[in-house]
């Protein structure tokens, strides 16, 4: 199919109701649930996108009564919420909560789940469908899927669905994800399988599509031919935080390289898919993915940079080295920076270099994919002024200030021949208004009408995880020396800009 039959099926807008259904969430208690869960299933409640015949089952290790339940996320959501609180439609949805207290492990737990859903199809209408939520530690996910297997609570009909939302992180390495794929296969089909990435909640980032297959302007001139080279940041300001026992065993690679950033480099280089039903556009990830060139253990120490911060100073205030956070080793290796030069062996992106980087403790929140255009021949200008021509950045913004951004030179006023850098912006709030959200509402509506398009598959995991695999192996045998390498408050290691810098370029810093 060509950019212009994809860009049709764009413009057709399809409102699907979901059909009855029970929300299972296992990890109620946790803060995914409070924080991030419940404010989302409030917005499609107030938006009328849940089904009319529809509960939510929390279940945790945490005794408490259903009424203790209802009033505990009462009161968090009043906290949480990202909109003011109509009492109204939370006290619909109130009223179709439910709480079971169990241990993820125990037999007993699922049969007693089991006469749960009994008891709430019978109330509330929702037609044995279920959506099972997996917001727990991800060691308990062979656990729970394997027991609600066990119960046949997985057993689909031709009158009711069963599907499982699965959190990251997905795997610790590509060993452990492939061996976690194979055993959820042996319990579930892959049309029940969500593996969920928040990221692909965010409106900025399904704009991606619309913006580059929907608009003949830009999608002629995506290629080689046109782009020098693109750079993807997701930087955070925050450090780890109370997370230092999670953090160090992880690291920024595995926490944001092989999900987040390679879905958002998914997304921006990927071949226009036939049609954009769910496995159409993963096919199309997956031959990325499949097109990057591997790492070797000499390039892992030319295009691949990791870093840890060190102590420093924000707005006057000293904030502590990564070794000096809770819970984190004195001595830990841990990288909490990482910067990468890939490089995509297709017709499209030959020659292209891709440079991703990611940490905690730079100097803004920001997440971007900046892409810089090739320069014209200089030729024309050379008995002018103008010594430097101005490059031209097309930049999506997917966090803060969700937009998109265009730099382009443009003459100065005045006799001469002067050349300055204008820019146009597009702004979500400005055109669209602000629309309150968490990042799940997208995705819970997806995984309720059955679209698993901005789901992972188990391909694209594998492929992920064998794209950095090369560098977990040699970071792991290779001990930093010079860690902490970056300030906190700063934009790095030193080495992620001369990562750059060899090749005569430099990281965009600007808005």
């Amino acid at each position: 199919m060509n950019t212009a039959s994809v860009a049709e099926s764009i413009t057709e807008t399809i409102h699907r109701s979901p059909d009855p259904c029970v929300i299972v969430i296992f990890g109620a208690a946790g803060d995914l649930t409070k924080r991030l869960l419940m404010p989302a299933l409030y917005n499609l409640a107030r938006n009328q996108l849940l089904p009319k015949a529809f509960a939510i089952v929390g279940v945790a290790h945490t005794p408490m009564s259903q009424a203790d339940f209802r009033s505990k996320l009462t009161q968090e959501i009043h906290e949480f919420a990202t909109v003011p609180v109509d009492d109204q439609i939370w006290q619909s949805l109130e009223q179709r909560l439910y709480y079971l207290s169990g241990e993820f492990q125990h037999d007993n737990t699922y049969s007693q789940l089991q006469h749960l859903l009994t008891q709430v199809d019978q109330e509330c209408g929702t037609q044995g469908n279920y959506l099972f939520y997996l917001a727990t530690a991800a060691n308990f996910f062979q656990d729970i899927i394997g027991q609600l297997g066990a119960a046949g609570l997985m057993q689909e009909t031709a009158d009711h669905w069963r599907r499982t939302i699965i959190e990251k992180p997905f795997g610790h390495d590509l060993d452990s994800a492939r061996a976690l794929n194979k055993t959820i296969s042996t319990v579930l089909m892959e049309s029940q399988i969500y593996r969920i990435d928040h990221y692909l909640g965010k409106e900025t980032v399904q704009n991606i599509l619309v913006f580059r297959f929907g608009n003949g302007l830009f999608e002629p001139i995506w290629n080689r031919d046109h782009i020098d080279h693109v750079q993807i940041t997701v930087a955070e300001t925050v450090g780890v935080e109370s997370r230092g026992g999670f953090y160090e065993g992880t690291g920024a690679v595995r926490d944001m390289v092989q999900n987040h950033l390679f879905q958002l480099l998914a997304m921006v280089a990927m071949e226009p898919p036939l049609s954009f039903d769910a496995d159409a556009v993963r096919d199309e990830k997956s031959k990325l993915l499949k097109s990057i060139q591997p790492f070797t253990a000499e390039t892992v120490f030319t295009h691949a940079v990791r870093g840890q911060y060190g102590e420093g100073t924000v707005n006057e205030k000293l904030l502590p080295a990564y070794r000096s956070e809770p819970r984190v080793a004195t001595d830990s290796s841990t990288e909490t920076y990482a910067a990468l030069k890939l490089t995509i062996d297709n017709w499209r992106w030959a020659d292209v270099p891709f440079y991703l980087r990611t940490g905690k403790r730079l100097p803004r929140r920001l997440t971007e994919i900046a892409i810089q255009f090739k320069q014209v021949p200089s030729l024309l200008f050379r008995q002018t002024s103008i010594d430097r021509l101005t490059p031209n950045f097309l930049t999506i913004r997917i966090q803060p200030n969700e937009g998109i951004h265009l730099q382009f030179g443009a003459k100065v006023p005045g006799p001469t021949v002067k050349m300055s850098a204008v820019e146009m912006d597009f702004c979500y709030k400005d055109y669209f208004g602000s629309t309150p959200s968490t990042g799940y509402e997208t995705l819970l509506y997806d995984c309720m009408i059955g679209d698993a398009t901005l789901f992972q598959r188990s391909d694209n995991v594998e492929l992920g995880w064998s794209v950095v695999q090369p560098i977990l192996d040699v970071w792991e045998t290779a001990v930093p020396q010079e860690f902490p390498n970056y300030a906190a408050g700063s934009w790095g290691p030193k080495a992620a800009d001369a990562l750059l810098a060899r090749d005569g370029r430099y990281w965009r810093t600007e808005p």
